[in-house]
C-alpha cells in the first residue's frame, strides 16, 4: 500500500547566496530558489509535507524588519493572497481535504503555514527539532526560526524519535544537520516506484551528486551534512528511486511538471 497521488507546490522563492545552499559557494552569486511543498494523497485523505511562509510576518513591515532582518535573504510570496490557500485552489483540493501536515523542520519557509491547521489535523516532526525551536532562545530565531510559527497550543503534534511511518507509504527520515531534527522522506507510490524527497537535508542538485556538505547547518560542522546525504542516496540506490533536492531552481519545476504529467485525471 503506498501514496496514489503526489502534487509538488511552489509557495514562494528565496533569493539568496549559493553559500546558503552549498559550504564554499560563491557569497556573491545569487540563486532564487523555490519554497516547497507537496501534497501526497493516500487512503485516509491528504498529506502536506511543509506549509511556506507566515505571510503576515512578510507584509507586516515591522514584522519583516524582525524576522528577516538581512539584506542577503529576500523571500518573495507569489501572490497577494495566502499561498496554501492559493495552490490549493489552482489544483482543485480545498484545505480541509488535509488530514495530515508533517514538517521537514522548523524553518520559516517551511513552518509558517501551520496556522491554517493548529487544532485541525496531527502535525508531524521530529522532537528533537521542537525541543530546539522552543528552547535556547534566541538562538532559534537567529537561525531562522520564528516561534510564533509553531508554539501554539493547538498544534497536535505526533513527534518521532528518529524515522517513522507517518502513513503507509510515507516514511519520515531522520537527516539530522541543517537542524537538529531535519527529516526527509521516502515515498513509495501505489503500482511502484518512489521518490526521496531530501527536503533541505540538500538544497540543490550539486549537494547530491557531488555530495557537496550544504551551506547552512546547526550543531555540527559542514562536513557532517555529507552524512545525511550519503545515506539519502543510499535508499534511493535501494529501491531505484530519484533522490530530489528541496530548493534546487531547475529540479523542482521539472519534478513538479512531472508530477503534473504522471497523475493527470
Amino acid at each position: 500500500m503506498g501514496v496514489q497521488r503526489i502534487i509538488a507546490l511552489t509557495l514562494g522563492w528565496e533569493d539568496l547566496p549559493r553559500s546558503a545552499s552549498v559550504h564554499g559557494a560563491s557569497r556573491t552569486e545569487r540563486v532564487r530558489e523555490p519554497v516547497p511543498a507537496l501534497l501526497l494523497e493516500h487512503d485516509e485523505g491528504w498529506l502536506l509535507i511543509d506549509t511556506g511562509f507566515n505571510t503576515a510576518l512578510l507584509r507586516d513591515p515591522a514584522l519583516r524588519r524582525r524576522f528577516y532582518p538581512s539584506p542577503n535573504y529576500q523571500p518573495e510570496l507569489p501572490g497577494p493572497g495566502e499561498p496554501l490557500e492559493s495552490s490549493f485552489a489552482a489544483v482543485g483540493i480545498d484545505l480541509n481535504d488535509v488530514t495530515r501536515v508533517a514538517l521537514s523542520h522548523l524553518h520559516v519557509d517551511h513552518a509558517g503555514g501551520l496556522k491554517h491547521f493548529a487544532g485541525r489535523v496531527p502535525v508531524h516532526a521530529q522532537r528533537a527539532e521542537l525541543d530546539y525551536g522552543l528552547n535556547n532562545h534566541p538562538e532559534p530565531e537567529r537561525y531562522s526560526m520564528a516561534r510564533v510559527d509553531y508554539d501554539d497550543p493547538r498544534i497536535d503534534w505526533r513527534l518521532a524519535d528518529g524515522d517513522t511511518e507517518i502513513v503507509p507509504g510515507v516514511t519520515a527520515l531522520l537527516t539530522a544537520g541543517h537542524t537538529p531534527g531535519h527529516q526527509s522522506f521516502l515515498v513509495h507510490l501505489d503500482g511502484g516506484g518512489g521518490y526521496v524527497f531530501a527536503c533541505d537535508a540538500a538544497d540543490l542538485t550539486e549537494n547530491i551528486t557531488h555530495e557537496r556538505a550544504i551551506g547552512s547547518f546547526t550543531g555540527v560542522t559542514a562536513d557532517r551534512t555529507v552524512v545525511p546525504i550519503r545515506r539519502l542516496k543510499e535508499i534511493g540506490a535501494r529501491y531505484g528511486y530519484p533522490v530530489i533536492p528541496g530548493h534546487d531552481p531547475i529540479a523542482w519545476p521539472a519534478l513538479t511538471a512531472e508530477l503534473a504529467d504522471r497523475f493527470r485525471s
